[in-house]
């Protein structure tokens, strides 16, 4: 029997690397583009997130592109040029000054590549400039030295938070800068230099079989504790049949069978296996599963995705971050509810009903959902797609719907509907 040929892993594409001036991407090109990611400012659970610069060599084999069809876009390209996209941010009805938590290049590139990092600059200083105090989330894998720490210490208002997305994943074919010390060399240097800047180890994907062993496991908190980053964020990945494909095709065995979530996949033993190898470590580092959770807590601020609306989530958080949240915690009234749908321009006939720990809503889609609870603090859920208890908002695989679950599902469909009908009266 012949054996199968071993297809040598990926290498990071140097031409994406280049300290060079960007291009925007010409109009004909732009209108090929999947539609989501031509959208520039859009609502992703994390906060109000500015995405004008597309394209990145690093060749995740688990990144979203995969499924945005911009997988082979190597080389970073503008939509728009830098200061159109504040201006469109900043205009956006969505965004509200000192408020409306913000992400910046988190979807489609990485904010320190070279041709990138002067646009990531240029965002957070004009910012600043106009004397904004919003939360900056900012998601990176790649080289942070501290002349940029030295410069993210020199904003006066805004409040910037560095994510390193480290996994200890050491296969090169689904990670190549796996390969290199890149990343805990950027978590050390931004840890020690940090300033009013937050740190937090973004701990993603975990994935059975590929970064679930306990030597991995602990040699992540390890580098946690070692750097003393003010939080660790843990999450699964996106399952879809993109980067499956690309993945099986370099010989990576990829856990779920064809199983395609619209969530992240992270089932109940993986999470309890990261949280006890938490505990077992002894570090004191806090833990969370939600990135907004991490970040307001380096900020000593409640949670503004208002997770304890879901309060198995928070079994893992300190008591003074409990705290908070809970002094925060408050449910919208009827009337409040739809002054904002107005007020965001959102269709006012909106059915929703206000619950206990959230607000449940059909039909209103993510993007809007997202600006509504980051308004109100408050969990908004829609109504189809079910939070499972102690799945914690993520895909269902790994979860079963209990029946007593799938009555509470149609129940709660029932009174939304029931809602409805007694508005329409």
């Amino acid at each position: 029997m012949t054996a199968e040929p071993v297809l040598p892993p990926p290498t990071i594409h140097r031409a994406g690397l280049r300290p060079t001036d960007l291009k925007v991407m010409p109009a004909e090109q732009q209108a090929t583009l999947d539609p989501y990611m031509r959208l520039i400012v859009g609502n992703r659970k994390s906060g109000l997130s500015l995405n004008h610069i597309v394209g990145c060599p690093l060749d995740c084999g688990y990144c979203v592109r995969h499924f945005w069809g911009n997988f082979d876009d190597k080389v970073p390209q503008m939509l728009v040029t830098t200061p159109e996209a504040v201006e469109m941010l900043v205009a956006h009805p969505e965004f509200l000054p000192h408020t409306t938590p913000l992400q910046l290049f988190n979807k489609a590139t990485d904010p320190f590549l070279p041709g990138v990092k002067p646009h990531t600059f240029a965002v957070l200083e004009e910012l600043d400039r106009r004397g904004l105090s919003n939360l900056v989330l900012i998601i990176t894998r790649f080289h942070v030295r501290e002349e940029d720490m030295a410069r993210l210490g020199r904003l006066q208002y805004i409040r910037p938070t560095l994510l390193f997305t480290y996994s200890g994943i050491n296969d090169a074919r689904v990670e190549p800068i796996a390969k290199t010390s890149t990343t805990v060399d950027s978590i050390r240097t931004a840890a020690a230099h940090r300033g009013n800047t937050k740190v937090i180890l973004y701990w993603r994907p975990i994935v059975p079989g590929w970064n679930d062993d306990p030597d991995t496991m602990a040699g992540v908190l390890q580098v946690a504790d070692e750097t003393g980053v003010d939080a660790i964020v843990f999450t699964g990945y996106y399952h879809k049949e993109e980067n499956a494909t690309y993945l099986r095709d370099l010989g990576v065995p990829v856990p779920y069978a064809d199983n395609w979530q619209r969530r992240k996949v992270l089932p109940g033993e993986l999470d309890a296996s990261v949280v006890q190898a938490w505990r077992d470590s002894g570090i004191s580092i806090p833990l969370y599963r939600k990135t907004s959770c991490g970040v307001t807590a380096a900020w000593k601020l409640p949670d503004y995705n208002g997770h304890l609306g879901v309060p198995e989530l928070c079994d893992i958080c300190p008591s003074e971050q409990v705290a908070r949240c809970r002094q925060a915690l408050k449910a919208p009234t009827p009337d409040e509810f739809r002054t904002a749908l107005e007020m965001f321009g959102f269709d006012p006939d909106t059915p929703f009903l206000i619950e206990d720990g959230h607000v449940l809503t059909a039909k209103l889609g993510e993007q809007r959902r997202y600006a509504l609870q980051h308004y109100f603090g408050y969990q908004v859920w829609e109504v189809e797609h079910p939070h499972v208890h102690s799945a914690h908002g993520r895909a269902l695989e790994g979860y079963t719907l209990t029946p007593e679950e799938q009555d509470l599902l149609e129940q709660a469909r029932e009174r939304l509907a029931a809602s409805a009908r007694h508005d329409d009266d």
